[in-house]
């Protein structure tokens, strides 16, 4: 339960997980699924940290702010811009970030993205199953501010084919073992892991993702795992600071922006709770 942005006072905003009339739980409630294997792996205290791309589209469907029937200036200024020309529908963004403060959603930033009118928040960090929940609501929080603005929110990967950045779901994952001293040894451990299970990933990491990772654009080659420092064309990047550090978290680059939280979430899990690391050695 959520406190209501937009009733304000006593109302709130209630999110269910679906059962069906046997006692079991749906075949699309993969909340219930990831929340198995969160519990079963609570000693390695998961934290994550979600960063949510989308693209917000006028009444005809086509990116709010650019030509009709046209395109505007080649992406460049864009990316974290500012100014008439360079960003659009902030007061959507603003008033989308406002309304998740209310309902007490751990969101931590958000910023233009590359391509014109599209746009990037985060949410996080959270431990466990709360990220998957907060994601969820945070995404119909936010189709229901545009609705306010006569403006549709896309999370489609891939929103204009061509010369122009998707849009993805970049997923930021800390365990106990990666955050104390000498974790780098855990990061290299999960980074094993993780390849060896590439394919059952993609799986679950989005519909119609292919068009978006073709190894440009910032993406890595949608059939290939690769894992490098600061490396924003691999599946997977360790952040530089935390790899100087020696400890820290990684970035999985993969998710697609319309990619299931829960999914993500439980399939790391998953993959890299069966991790040993023995850190600290001497």
């Amino acid at each position: 339960m959520y406190p209501c942005p937009f009733r304000l006072g006593d109302n709130i905003l209630v999110m269910a997980e679906t059962w069906m009339s046997d006692g079991k739980p749906n075949a699309y409630n993969f909340r219930h699924d990831a929340a198995v294997h969160m519990e079963k792996n609570a000693s390695h205290e998961f934290w994550f940290g979600l960063e949510q791309e989308y693209t917000l589209l006028d009444d005809m469907g086509w990116p709010y702010g650019w030509p009709k029937n046209g395109f505007p200036a080649p992406q460049g200024p864009y990316y974290c811009g500012n100014g008439t020309g360079k960003v659009f529908c902030r007061d959507i963004v603003e008033a989308h970030y406002k309304a998740c403060l209310y309902a007490g959603l751990e969101i931590s930033g958000t910023n233009a993205e590359v391509m014109p009118a599209q746009w990037e928040y985060q949410i996080g960090p959270c431990t466990g199953i709360a990220l998957g929940d907060q994601m969820w609501m945070s995404r119909f929080i936010l189709h229901r501010v545009a609705e306010e603005f006569g403006v549709k929110a896309t999370f489609h990967p891939k929103p204009i084919p061509g010369d122009w950045n998707g849009a993805g779901l970049h997923t930021n994952v800390s365990t106990k073992e990666m955050r104390e001293d000498g974790g780098m040894k855990a990061i290299e451990a999960a980074m094993e892991k993780l390849s060896k299970r590439h394919k059952e990933h993609m799986k679950v990491y989005g519909e119609g993702n292919e068009a978006r990772m073709t190894g440009a654009h910032e993406t890595a080659s949608y059939d290939k795992f690769t894992w490098g420092i600061a490396n924003r064309g691999a599946s997977v990047r360790v952040n530089r600071s935390c790899a100087e550090e020696g400890k820290g978290y990684f970035e999985d680059r993969r998710p697609a922006s319309n990619a299931d939280p829960y999914q993500i979430t439980g399939m790391i899990v998953e993959t890299v709770s069966s991790i040993d690391v023995v850190v600290n050695e001497g």
